[in-house]
């Protein structure tokens, strides 16, 4: 999974950029995602695969590999003990194929 397919248009990875750097859309995101997925244009099928946690669909589009796990990160939760743990497995789970 490197950088062969990788799409710089992609909204998200300006959602992920956004999140990282304003603790209150962090917030928000959590409180009302569909609210903050709003503001992006996002193509269809990249939102669909946000959505539904599909990191594999999302770099099958060109998300970039450093960004997906920020954004599980931002999904599953960050703290420094069980949540960015959890994080990384959905993550794997995923890209594997496993639900």
């Amino acid at each position: 999974m490197g950088l062969e397919k990788f799409d710089p248009t992609l909204a998200g990875h300006d959602l992920v950029q956004d999140l990282k750097w304003n603790p209150a859309l962090r917030a928000e995101f959590k409180a009302d995602e569909k609210a903050v997925l709003d503001r992006y244009a996002l193509r269809p099928d990249e939102r669909r695969a946000i959505e539904a946690r599909d990191f594999k669909t999302l770099y099958a589009l060109g998300f970039h590999p450093y960004l997906g796990g920020q954004l599980s990160r931002f999904i599953y939760g960050n703290d420094a003990g069980g949540g960015a743990l959890v994080a990384n497995k959905k993550l794997i789970a995923s890209l594997t194929g496993e639900r």
